[in-house]
């Protein structure tokens, strides 16, 4: 039977009713939508509709296995959902979280990445940051080599040289400060990615999906700029798009700066100092007299 309304104030208690319930559910569609709880949740709700179907019928044995089953689907849904229900509290408390301090937080600036991606994009380097948040990275930091050094661009670049022995693994970015790289994070296992992702780049959403942290690929087949979030990944960003990307996930104006231009390999005509990149292998001089001389 359904309650009669007589006061607006009893009225306007039961529309803020309606109105978180339905907030709430609507902010749990958006997180989980494009994720693989969705099809896991298609088919919860028709065996929903199945066990109701069996209260309100005549169905006996069905019944009596719903009445045994339900209790411990609470628990079941706990641990197929746990990686969402991680993610939404995550979330949760990270928007209290900003509530709180507001915008006052430190004013770091996070150009270098950009600028960085650009350099990677240009030169189809391989490179993957993760940008840490509210949630700690400590055991993906402990996975790789240690550097606590400050962020910079000349550091990114010289990380991801295809030569240096740190270009493989992940560069964990804790504020201002490169914490480590050459980190192990967990690859995705949603079946809904695409195949013609690598292992790059389902690191970069598998530890998006979780932790809260951001993630940054360059692909090194293609160059493209990619940029991974709470599980989702948005793919060919160009460097306008990666900088408004991370300023609105960041909550914080990210100036822009000039990018460079890219440099060919060429020689100065006033100095004949040889131009390069700083992605750019560096040559080895021969020695005089070692031209005939057989390679070992």
């Amino acid at each position: 039977m359904l309650p009669v309304i007589t006061s607006w104030e009893q009225g306007a208690w039961i529309a803020l009713d309606i109105l978180l319930v339905a907030l709430l559910i609507y902010q749990v569609l958006i997180m989980i939508r494009g994720t693989r709880a969705v099809p896991m949740l298609v088919g919860l709700t028709v065996l929903a509709l199945i066990f109701y179907f069996a209260r309100i019928g005549e169905l006996t044995t069905l019944n009596w296995v719903v009445s045994r089953v339900l209790p411990y689907v609470v628990f079941a849904l706990i641990v197929v959902f746990q990686s969402e229900i991680r993610h939404v509290l995550a979330d949760l408390g990270r928007r209290l979280t900003f509530l709180r301090t507001g915008s006052s937080g430190e004013g770091d600036s996070y150009d270098d990445i950009v600028l960085a991606a650009n350099l990677f994009s240009q030169h189809q380097t391989g490179a993957l940051i993760v940008i840490e948040r509210e949630i700690g990275l400590r055991t993906h930091i402990e996975s790789g080599v240690p550097l606590d050094a400050r962020l910079s661009y000349d550091l990114l670049a010289t990380i991801f040289r295809p030569s240096a022995p740190l270009h493989d693994g992940a560069v964990i970015v804790q504020k201002d400060r490169i914490a480590a790289a050459a980190c192990f994070l967990p690859l995705s296992m949603n079946p809904l990615l695409s195949t013609q992702l690598g292992t790059r780049h389902r690191a970069g959403i598998g530890i998006t999906e979780e932790t809260d942290a951001i993630a940054v690929i360059c692909s090194e087949e293609t160059g493209a700029i990619s940029f991974a979030v709470g599980g989702r990944m948005e793919r060919d960003l160009t460097v306008e798009q990666l900088r408004e990307r991370l300023g609105s996930e960041l909550r914080r104006h990210i100036t822009p700066v000039s990018l460079p231009t890219p440099i060919p390999q060429s020689v100065d005509d006033d100095n004949g100092v040889s131009l390069e990149s700083p992605l750019a292998e560096p040559q080895r001089k021969s020695s005089p007299g070692s031209a005939g001389e057989p390679r070992i």
